[in-house]
């Protein structure tokens, strides 16, 4: 419903002449009917409306066994299996300090069962003292967009236990350390880790491609940057990792499209990702690791350099394919596309 009420109060419509002809157009086109022209495609400042995937299309790129095989699917999306295979491999991710599935608590190459609140502070102090860190992020092993995510640090922890115990014992987690973030970045927004996707294709050639990219940001108090929990992305300029002007929310979130943060006031125009090279550098390099011809990667940029967040076998195309102002006209998914037709 929400979607429907942003296209019908849209100022940014086409006129319903344009609109009809160009939905009419995609349904012949794209041999399907393209209900998805009403979440973006009918804004007026869209002419290349057919530069942008279908749902076939996106699903294909998301799904196709040519692409992807199942047991490096379930390496990628994990991130507790991915967490592990960065401590063998030289992907920079930050430091895993330990999970849990339930009652059993894993750390230190040791596991104990916790059945109440005062055994959870003790292994919590443990990890603590023993990795002398200040804070630790909790995300589930296998959810997206950055559900069920949360964090603690070493001079609140006590007051949480409560509250955290209840949450840890009837799910899974893992837990990382609490990363720094950029200084640049959080000139935009702090309160958040507000992550780079970049999205890396193996060619049919076997080159390492990167096809998309863009930042989200997180809103409000909100420790997650993730679009699906009300934040928004802005795409990135590839060639030289610099913001575009203006900023997406999803449309169950308003659809509206900033060009600078609601909170800071700070514009995206021609802002420089500080260590950009670096990230894409550094994903390419994973992507050799990793057989996966298609790859989402949350990149976090430190004030040291980029940090791997996770990986996604199934990145949403949707919005890498708003980002890039239409993925058809990229000439790798081109070709991609020819390939698996």
């Amino acid at each position: 419903m929400n979607r429907l009420k942003v296209f019908l109060k849209s100022p940014e419509k086409k006129n319903l002449f344009k609109m009809t002809k160009e939905f009419f157009t995609l349904m012949i086109k794209k041999k399907e009917i393209p209900f998805y022209y009403f979440k973006y495609l009918y804004q007026k400042d869209i002419p290349n409306y057919l530069d942008y995937l279908s749902l076939t299309e996106q699903r294909k790129i998301q799904l196709h066994p040519t692409l992807h095989t199942p047991n490096y699917v379930a390496l990628i999306n994990n991130k507790l299996y991915f967490s592990l295979l960065s401590k063998h491999t030289k992907i920079k991710m930050p430091k895993l300090l330990g999970f849990n599935f339930k009652t059993s608590f894993f750390y230190n190459n040791e596991v104990v069962q916790i059945y109440n609140v005062e055994g959870l502070n003790l292994f919590l102090e443990n990890i603590f003292y023993r990795e002398n860190v200040n804070g630790i992020f909790f995300r589930p092993p296998s959810d997206y967009g950055g559900k069920g995510c949360f964090k603690i640090t070493r001079l609140n922890f006590k007051k949480q236990l409560v509250e955290v115990y209840n949450i840890l014992k009837t799910g899974d987690f893992v837990y990382t350390e609490v990363i720094e973030q950029h200084s640049l970045i959080n000139q935009i927004h702090s309160k958040s880790i507000n992550t780079l996707r970049l999205v890396s294709l193996r060619t049919s050639k076997n080159e390492i491609e990167i096809i998309s990219a863009y930042i989200r940001f997180g809103v409000g108090d909100n420790i997650v940057d993730n679009a699906s929990s009300g934040g928004f992305f802005v795409g990135i300029n590839i060639e030289n990792g610099t913001l575009k002007a203006v900023g997406y929310f999803k449309p169950e979130f308003g659809g509206q499209k900033p060009t600078e943060h609601p909170d800071s006031g700070f514009r995206f125009n021609g802002f420089e990702i500080p260590f950009y090279e670096e990230a894409c550098e550094s994903v390419i390099n994973a992507s050799r690791i990793i057989p996966d011809r298609l790859i989402g990667w949350d990149v976090a940029i430190t004030p040291d350099g980029p940090v791997i967040i996770e990986s996604n076998a199934e990145p949403g195309m949707h919005t890498s394919d708003i980002a890039y102002g239409g993925l058809l006209r990229n000439p790798y998914v081109k070709e991609l596309m020819g390939e698996l037709n």
